[in-house]
Order: structure tokens, then sequence, then C-alpha cells
């Protein structure tokens, strides 16, 4: 069933990231591009013409994005097959649902994620109602997703996933290292080898960092950046709130330990 895809699937999309999203030009793009404006690979099938070479190209950006499965179900769903080639009159307002749609998504992978932790258990009934809650908010006419106010919604679902946080972390931590995780900025950091536990990385910057054969067992990434950093040989067993996008983003190898739920990005072999 639709509302419960999580991860994106192109085939069934519009392009909508290819167009809707703006970029500018860096070390992740090779090239700046507005936003409502389609990028200059995207073809007339909504597929783009250089999908296997992008970062040989100079557009890691794109290979690190993830729309939790908003573009198809934007797409699908909400617009009932509609595109905005075919529809111009509807461009506009279709791209400002898949921004709501985005965000909506990422939440239901968080809550989705937590339903099915067992150190969860006690919170089982309340993390149901509010998924429930929000996959309502998903399946919503476009007029009214543009009035959802995620960010008071996404605070509530927050207190949650931090109770569920502190349930899952407080039967490994280790206590050894987590002083080193009490600064958000983590840019660049020797943690080589460090024994993370159990620790809060939530929202950490992470970038570049050496997290060579680090134990991350158990650790909360919920909105880390993980751009760059050196996780080979790191072990993320029962981390939570790991994203496939953030692992894209890193840089590991073979021998890096990832939940089961995710896999080792092409460019790290």
């Amino acid at each position: 069933m639709m509302k419960y895809e999580l991860q994106a699937d192109c085939s069934r999309c519009f392009g909508l990231c290819c167009v809707a999203l703006p970029y500018a030009k860096s070390s992740d793009f090779a090239a700046n591009k507005a936003g409502g404006t389609p990028c200059s690979y995207l073809q007339d099938d909504y597929r783009c013409r250089i999908h296997e070479m992008l970062r040989k190209e100079g557009y890691r950006g794109c290979t690190v994005y993830e729309c939790f499965g908003a573009g198809q179900k934007v797409s699908q769903l909400t617009y009932r097959g509609r595109s905005w080639r075919d529809h111009s009159e509807l461009k506009e307002e279709m791209f400002s649902v898949f921004s709501v749609m985005q965000q909506l998504q990422e939440i239901i992978r968080y809550l989705h994620e937590a339903v099915h932790l067992a150190e969860a258990g006690s919170l089982s009934g309340e993390l149901k109602k509010v998924l429930e809650e929000t996959i309502r908010l998903t399946e919503l006419p476009p007029a009214e997703l543009l009035q959802v106010k995620v960010s008071i919604h996404r605070k509530k679902v927050n207190k949650l996933l931090v109770k569920t946080s502190e349930l899952v972390r407080k039967r490994i931590r280790s206590g050894k290292d987590l002083q080193l995780t009490e600064k958000d900025d983590l840019i660049g950091a020797d943690l080589r080898g460090t024994d993370l536990k159990g620790a809060d990385l939530r929202g950490k910057w992470l970038i570049a960092a050496d997290l060579y054969k680090a134990d991350l067992r158990a650790v909360d990434f919920i909105g880390a950046d993980l751009r760059d950093a050196d996780v080979s040989g790191a072990d993320f067993t029962d981390s939570i709130f790991l994203t496939q996008a953030q692992v894209n983003a890193a840089n590991g190898d073979d021998a890096t330990i990832l939940p089961p739920a995710l896999k080792i990005p092409e460019h790290w072999k």
C-alpha cells in the first residue's frame, strides 16, 4: 500500500525533486538551479539522463537526497497521476505540496521505526496513534495539505521520539566516551575507535569526522549530519533513526556494519 512506502520510487514520480528543489554550484552540485526549474538532465519520461554517473558528473547531492516516498505519493495519490507538465496550472501548488509531503513522510519514517522497537513497548499506543494521524495528514487534498503546520506536528512527534530514544539507549549506554558528544559541532573530529554505545548524536554536525571502527551501537542519529564522515569499519548495530540518505552521505567500506534495513552504497565499493 502506497501510504506505507517510505523510500523513493522514481518510476512513479514526475521528477519532482529534479524540478521543485533549488541547488547551488558547490562540491555537491556542478551547476546552479532555481527552484521550480527542471534540471537540464531531466528527460521527457521524468528519468535522469546521467543517473548512473551522478557522482562522476559532480552531482553528489542527488545521490544523497531522499524524499521518503513523497514523490510518488504526490504524483500518484495527491494528484492522481496528473503531472506538472500536462497540467501547468498545478505546477506551483504541486511543488509546494511536495515540500510538505516530504517532511511528513520523513516523520512517518521515524515513527514507523519507533513503533517496531521492542524497547518502546510502553509507548506503543501513543506512537501508533500519532503515526496514524501523520498518515492521515498525507492523504489530505492539496489545499488542506498546504495548511498543515508541520513544525507544530513535528514538535509533538519529537517528544515521543526522544522518549523512545532514551528507552533504547539506556540498555546499552557505556558512558565511557559520551563526554565527546556534549557539543553539537563535531566537524572533523577524531573519533577513531571511540566507544559511543548508546550515545545521543541527534542533530550533531559530524561532517568529515573520523569514525573509523567506532562503536556506534544503539546510537540515536536523528538529524545528524554525516557528510563525508569516515565510517569505515564502524559498527551501527541497533542504531536508531539512521536513514539511507545519511549513510549515502558518509564514506565507509565493506567492514562497516549497518542496520538490516540499510544497504552499503555503491560508492563505498
